[in-house]
Parts: structure tokens; C-alpha cells; sequence
């Protein structure tokens, strides 16, 4: 048991300590905050270095006058800050400014109007090619829709005519007796087979 716990990282002292207890791990090397004071160090009495009144004049005055030096220069460096923007919101500077800025905006304002005028000539010609074209189509159109109608009134007086000469043969009533006798006297026998290419294969024989 003992070899097991002390194989354990932990020390024993902490595993068998009561949970309500505070359990604060030693470091090697430092002491604990309850330790008392080290027995050398009982009648040591920290003094301060000396310091030499000449030495401690001549720091002070130094000190005073970089404080001064680096007031100077901060005070002349927020002076010139000071100037340059005045200068940029209401000065020579200011007034430079607005007139490179108008005689740029006349620049871009001359390319601007060059690259509109442009773009309207290609547009011009754009639109004159697709109204010529629009109207070469709608001539094509109306050149194929009388050729269609011309093609249509001709297949009708094709029909008439053909109609007409059907109309020869049809039986009226004034005819209606020749055209009997001429069936009688022409038999035709439509018992026949035909195969697939129309030709008649089979005919039996008429029966009067």
C-alpha cells in the first residue's frame, strides 16, 4: 500500500489530508507564505545607498531640462500640425487643392463627354445595322407570304379545275339512267386480294 502511494505523483500528505483542508503544493526552492524569516537575515536592516548632493543637483537640473526640451518639441511639432491643416482646410494649400480638383474634373468631364460620343456613334451605327436588317427581314417576310399566297390561290384553281373535271363524270339526275345501263353492261368484280406492294395476288371469279 505505501509502495503504491508512493509511486503516486502526489504526495502522501495531500492524499491523507482531510478534504476540508486547503491543499496548496510546495514549490522546491521558495518558501511558504506562514515561513518565518530566515535566522541570517534577523538583524538585517536594509539602508539605502548614499547618494551624493552634487550628483543629486546636477540630475535634477538635467531633468528639468529634457522636460523642458521634449515640452519645446511637442509644443513646436503640434504648432506645425496646427499650420499644415489650416493651411489644407483654408490656406494656400487649400486653395491649390480646389483648383487641381476643378482642373481635374474638367479632365475627366472633356474624357468623359470624348467616351460618351464615342459610345453614341457605335451605337448609332449599331442600330442603323439592326433597323437595315430588321427591315431586310420584314421584306423577306412579305416576299415569302405572297409566294404563299400566290402558291395557295394556285393549288385552289388546281382543285377547282380538277373538281371541275370530276364533275363531268358525276351522275345527275338527267344521266342517271345511261349510267345505269352502262354499269349493267360493264360489270366490274372488286373481289380481289392485293399484297403489300398493291399488286393483285388473287381473284375469284365474277358471279352474275
Amino acid at each position: 500500500m505505501l509502495r503504491a502511494l508512493s509511486r503516486c505523483h502526489a504526495p502522501v500528505v495531500r492524499l491523507l489530508s482531510p478534504r476540508t483542508a486547503v491543499m496548496v503544493e510546495t514549490v522546491r526552492g521558495r518558501k511558504s507564505r506562514t515561513d518565518p524569516k530566515a535566522k541570517s537575515k534577523l538583524g538585517l536592516i536594509k539602508t539605502p545607498p548614499p547618494v551624493d548632493p552634487v550628483e543629486m543637483i546636477v540630475l535634477k537640473e538635467r531633468y528639468t531640462e529634457y522636460n523642458l526640451i521634449l515640452r519645446a518639441l511637442r509644443l513646436e511639432f503640434k504648432e506645425q500640425m496646427l499650420r499644415k491643416k489650416y493651411e489644407e482646410e483654408v490656406g494656400s494649400v487649400a486653395e491649390e487643392r480646389v483648383k487641381s480638383e476643378a482642373e481635374e474634373h474638367r479632365s475627366l468631364m472633356a474624357l468623359n463627354d470624348a467616351e460618351n460620343f464615342r459610345i453614341h456613334q457605335i451605337r448609332e451605327q449599331r442600330l442603323l445595322k439592326e433597323a437595315e436588317a430588321a427591315e431586310l427581314k420584314n421584306r423577306e417576310a412579305a416576299i415569302l407570304r405572297q409566294q404563299e399566297l400566290e402558291d395557295y390561290i394556285k393549288e385552289k384553281e388546281r382543285q377547282i379545275l380538277q373538281l371541275q373535271e370530276e364533275a363531268k363524270n358525276f351522275i345527275t339526275p338527267d344521266n342517271l339512267d345511261q349510267r345505269i345501263e352502262e354499269a349493267l353492261d360493264n360489270p366490274k368484280n372488286y373481289n380481289f386480294a392485293i399484297d403489300k406492294e398493291g399488286r393483285v395476288v388473287k381473284r375469284t371469279a365474277f358471279q352474275q
